[in-house]
């Protein structure tokens, strides 16, 4: 819904879009009215022909503020929802903003731990080592001698991301019900994934949570990967203390040249660590962008990785694991027919569809890609044609699949740029083998078992009491199997309600912003803006009070 608070900060972000003709887009889509007639009365902006539409979009989401660039990085990483050369614009996004003052971030570390600087640290750099959209990080030392990095949440960041997270609710809401060419985007669905993913960004005993349970699925003697201790002690939702790591940024492909590195095993190494994370511990780093990844390079041999900032990870189902390796297999055996089964049994597509549409619909985007040498087909691409093709046949695509994609996709960019003859599937192939071996294997399924003991004990001593009160309820006429008409009706009527609500809210918005586009712009008086205010108001009002 609207409210009469989000008025200006909507006018600035159309401002915003149109400086970069971005209105243009709004107009295409053809939206209903009252939406159609704010866009009529408001001048066309004027378009460089020689930017891109990413490009513009690239600027505007800049323009707009951190928040909107984390939701522009976002978008990146759904192809299946955007345009291919937008969402490479947009993955050119870099989260950077100025630090906030080291006193500041003082200030803020004292209060989360309620203890001074000075009696935490033997040292505290007031400088800070890296500044993003929601944390800065700073130097330290504990009085233990260990070297550490503080990272502190920005202040007053969770104020600012309710405030845009609650516009883009509106937007998408507004979107979604006056733009029906837009609904196949699902704009609601993005934003309410993009709300859950920033909002637990915000607790950094979250953070430190799962890079606790990396460790432990990657002991610091694994040698692939090192992931850092955390200080459990300096850690609350808004502060927590790691150990300090030295390495190379993975992206400086000049040191690691220079250093002799063995980019070939760096490379291989990277592949091994993701389908490790994903199919063995069912537990992988979302976020493994070059920023986060470093190179420990100690044995230029065997050289192996350092990740940092583990805000975002994932996690698959058994049968979202059983299913994602059979697809990788059947796709590269060109077993189409195996595809296509594989998502119908796995409720990723309705289960009336046909096998073989969705057969023929997959080979005619895949096939081409075998035109390529094997090195050079991408695990991640054959993702998201998958998922672009899935969606036309009403698949839904879950948060953790465009996870496991996004992260692909990092895996596979970071390793070509490492090493560009990187061959994927010669290191996962025996990798999905083994595995599917192993999950089909007895020792496996006495384990599931033995997992489940209590959970099946339990049901096969209620099993007789259920079955005997269903009898009973049969026989006395109480069994009811159909749904409740009076349950029914009363949905009917909040939803009847609700888009009457919407309804108001949207009609007061356009309103006053429409009245006010005309103040500013001179196309009518000042004192004409009032009864388009007061309209507006009561409209916001009345959608408000639900009458």
């Amino acid at each position: 819904m609207i409210r009469a608070r989000h008025i200006a900060r909507l006018i600035r972000i159309y401002r915003v879009l149109r400086r970069h003709g971005l209105d243009d887009i709004l107009r295409a889509l053809e939206p209903k009215p009252p939406l159609s007639y704010v866009l009529r009365l408001w001048p066309r902006a004027t378009v460089d022909p020689n930017q891109s539409l990413g490009a513009r979009l690239r600027m505007a989401l800049e323009d707009l503020g951190p928040i909107f660039v984390k939701f522009g990085q976002m978008l990146s990483t759904r192809p299946d929802v955007i345009p291919h050369d937008i969402a490479r614009e947009l993955a050119r996004l870099q989260d950077r903003v100025p630090p906030f003052p080291g006193e500041d971030a003082t200030a803020l570390i004292e209060k989360a731990f309620k203890s001074s600087v000075d009696d935490m640290f033997a040292t505290f750099d007031r400088e800070p080592l890296a500044s993003a959209s929601i944390a800065q990080v700073h130097r330290a030392a504990l009085k233990t001698g260990d070297d550490v990095v503080v990272k502190i949440l920005r202040p007053g960041i969770d104020e600012q991301i309710d405030e845009d997270i609650e516009i883009l609710h509106a937007a998408a809401a507004v979107i979604h019900k006056y733009w029906p060419a837009s609904r196949r985007l699902r704009p609601r669905d993005v934003v309410r994934e993009y709300d859950k993913t920033i909002h637990e960004e915000l607790d950094l005993v979250r953070e430190a949570a799962n890079a606790s349970q990396l460790r432990r699925n990657f002991p610091p003697d694994n040698g692939i990967l090192y992931i850092p201790k955390i200080y459990w002690e300096y850690c609350t939702p808004t502060a927590m203390v790691m150990e300090r790591i030295t390495g190379i940024p993975v992206a400086d492909i000049d040191e690691l040249n220079r250093r002799n590195v063995n980019l070939e095993v760096l490379a291989n190494r990277g592949v091994e660590i993701f389908f490790t994370q994903v199919f063995k511990h069912n537990f992988f780093h979302a976020d493994m962008h070059p920023g986060n990844i470093f190179v420990d390079a100690t044995d230029t041999v065997t050289p192996s990785y350092i990740a940092i900032d583990f805000g975002i990870v994932g996690t698959l189902t058994p049968s979202d694991q059983h299913y994602l390796a059979g697809n990788f297999l059947a796709f590269f055996k060109r077993d189409y027919a195996k595809v296509a089964q594989l998502h119908v049994e796995s409720g990723w597509v309705p289960a009336g569809t046909r096998v073989d549409e969705f057969e023929s619909a997959i080979r005619t985007v895949c096939e081409p890609i075998f035109n390529k040498p094997l090195k050079d087909i991408s695990f991640g691409q054959f993702l998201v044609r998958l998922f672009s093709v899935a969606r036309r046949f009403e698949m839904e695509v879950q948060p953790q699949l465009v996870l496991l994609q996004k992260t692909l996709l990092n895996i596979e960019g970071l390793g070509r740029q490492l090493y560009p003859d990187l061959d994927l599937w010669q290191t996962a192939k025996p990798f999905l083998e083994d595995w599917m071996i192993d999950q089909t294997s007895g020792k496996e399924l006495i384990n599931r078992l033995r997992d489940h003991l209590p959970e099946l004990s339990e049901s096969i001593q209620l099993a007789p009491s259920l079955a005997f009160k269903a009898l009973q309820q049969a026989a006395d006429g109480k069994l009811r199997l159909t749904p409740d008409p009076l349950h029914a009706e009363r949905e009917r009527h909040e939803k009847a309600r609700m888009a009457a609500t919407v309804h108001r809210s949207v009609t007061g918005g356009a309103v006053v912003i429409a009245s006010s586009a005309l103040a500013s712009g001179g196309l009518i008086p000042v004192w004409a803006l009032w009864p388009g205010l007061v309209v507006g108001a009561g409209f916001l009002w009345f959608a408000r009070s639900g009458r």
